[in-house]
């Protein structure tokens, strides 16, 4: 019963898991995933709408000693939004300090600073064909660290222009490695490929590996 768990002590979790990283620089590497429910955002092409509702009450120690007993020592969470839930970082600093290196896939949308000295975040910033990039937190960019990176999800030219655009406003490469994802099926990487190479653009093109290796809806992979 989740009333049995302490507010503080207490995680809503869709699911934990192994594979291999799927993206950011960190892709192609094996990793245990911590997919926390719950997402203040509703973005037009999301991928985990499974996440919006639902999960389990655990104890954020025990999540700890399920990762530990996988033997990969990188761990992305994840959700939905992880920093929707703010015993989020309790469970990082804890992570941490069972020896684990801590990637947090986050939306540009909440706070960054609350994470822990050495937790790296993935930081999606939310083009116009998301739907929601009036949500972006824009101090966000001045609490990036070293380690963090910068994502954009692009469904369209008229998101590679906007992201384009941002990117050269904020300087954005010479402070964290930026990526431009294409929307699976939607934006035809190669026309991607061809728009960053006539900007000449320093940015890294980055697929979901995880949808090209198993089919594009699978979870838990």
């Amino acid at each position: 019963m989740s009333e049995d768990i302490p507010i503080d002590e207490r995680l809503r979790v869709i699911e934990v898991y192994t594979s291999v990283q799927g993206e950011s620089s960190w892709a192609g590497l094996p990793c245990v995933f911590v997919r926390l429910a719950g997402c203040n955002l509703r973005c037009s092409w999301c991928d985990s709408e499974f996440t919006f509702t639902g999960g389990e009450h655990r104890f954020i120690d025990d999540v700890v000693a399920e990762v530990g007993t996988h033997g990969i020592h990188l761990v992305e969470v994840t959700g939905g939004e992880p920093l929707a839930q703010r015993q989020a970082v309790p469970l990082i600093e804890r992570l941490q300090a069972a020896g684990h290196q801590v990637i947090v896939e986050t939306s540009g949308s909440l706070d960054i600073s609350v994470l822990p000295e050495g937790a790296h975040a993935i930081m999606d910033l939310k083009p116009p064909d998301s739907g929601e990039a009036e949500k972006n937190h824009w101090p966000n960019i001045d609490h990036l660290r070293k380690g963090d990176e910068v994502k954009f999800v692009l469904a369209s030219r008229k998101d590679y222009e906007w992201s384009r655009d941002v990117v050269q406003r904020y300087k954005l490469t010479t402070r964290v490695p930026v990526l431009f994802s294409p929307v699976h099926g939607c934006l035809d990487p190669s026309d991607l490929s061809d728009w960053l190479v006539e900007d000449r653009l320093q940015v890294r093109l980055q697929l979901q590996m995880h949808k090209y290796i198993w089919p594009p809806d699978a979870r838990g992979v």
